[in-house]
């Protein structure tokens, strides 16, 4: 398994980058691929969960609720490494912040209320030390 899984580690090394664009994360029942706005799609029982663009969403006539700035964690954590999701998590709740979380091979990403980015990347650098 490649990525790192010392948590000192990671959280020394830490940065943030933002993705362009805001973000929503809807719910459909049909099939749909990425591209043109469409980011990332999960499979559940009930239904596919869609990361948009919030325009993309628009476009599609999806209902828009959550609007999200898009985190990249800069550190190729494992996926069997223990203890980051739980620490920006925490960091996050701490400052009333939101966290949705998506594992990447590489990288984790977080996707945290658009208006509050800015706290947000000051709360998850601040782990650094």
């Amino acid at each position: 398994m490649s990525g790192q899984t010392d948590l000192a580690k990671m959280l020394a090394n830490l940065s943030v980058t933002v993705r362009q664009g805001t973000f929503t994360v809807v719910s459909v029942s049909r099939p749909l691929e990425l591209g043109d706005g469409v980011e990332a799609l999960l499979v559940e029982d009930e239904g596919l969960t869609v990361i948009a663009t919030v325009e993309a969403a628009k476009r599609h006539g999806w209902a828009v609720g959550f609007e999200a700035a898009w985190l990249t964690l800069d550190v190729h954590s494992s996926l069997e490494a223990v203890g980051l999701t739980a620490a920006v998590a925490t960091a996050l709740a701490r400052s009333g912040i939101s966290c949705n979380v998506l594992a990447g091979f590489y990288h984790d990403h977080i996707l945290v209320q658009a208006d509050r980015v800015a706290e947000a990347i000051e709360c998850l650098t601040a782990l650094r030390g």
